[in-house]
């Protein structure tokens, strides 16, 4: 998700969430799909006393189910337990180029929700892999889930107003 104000230019990418081994590396809760594609941001920033603080990422891969991670000047297990719990973000610039028609989650969230018709459904509060195809969770007057399926549900995004317009039955 993108973090307002100064922080805009941010987007968190996973947190810490525990140790691995004697010689400082990190166990990694990451919102990257495939996750172990977090380790390929050379960069990253992980927020500690409000202050968000840039680390160099030396190495990384999978173990097992987990993502682990070596961070330059984290060398030992004492250093590592201390950014247990701590988000990581990167910069929004270190995010590939996508397709016409293709956007991240992040992009998503907080449009408008409109019909073809124009009745307003809420604003993409988050969105959920679903394995067939992701979810919208839209909040408005109540909760929706909206099938993310372009042509036939999504009919149009339009990230500069602000909106997604889809055929779907308000009623549903």
């Amino acid at each position: 998700m993108t973090m307002g104000g100064a922080d805009s230019r941010k987007l968190l990418v996973g947190r810490i969430s525990g140790v691995f081994g004697v010689q400082g590396w990190v166990k990694v809760y990451s919102d990257t799909d495939p996750r172990d594609n977090i380790v390929h941001y050379p960069r990253w920033y992980l927020k500690r006393g409000g202050e968000w603080q840039s680390v160099e990422v030396e190495g990384g891969r999978l173990q097992g189910k987990a993502v682990v991670a070596k961070l330059k000047g984290v060398d030992d297990r004492d250093a590592a337990l201390l950014l247990r719990g701590v988000q990581i973000a990167i910069d929004r610039d270190e995010l590939d180029e996508l397709e016409a028609g293709e956007y991240y989650w992040d992009d998503l969230i907080g449009l408008q929700v409109v019909t073809l018709d124009g009745v307003e459904l809420g604003r993409v509060e988050r969105l959920l892999e679903t394995g067939a195809n992701d979810v919208l969770v839209v909040a408005g007057e109540r909760e929706r889930l909206i099938p993310y399926i372009r042509e036939q549900v999504i009919a149009a995004v339009d990230l500069d107003a602000g909106e997604i317009r889809v055929d779907w039955d308000p009623d549903f």
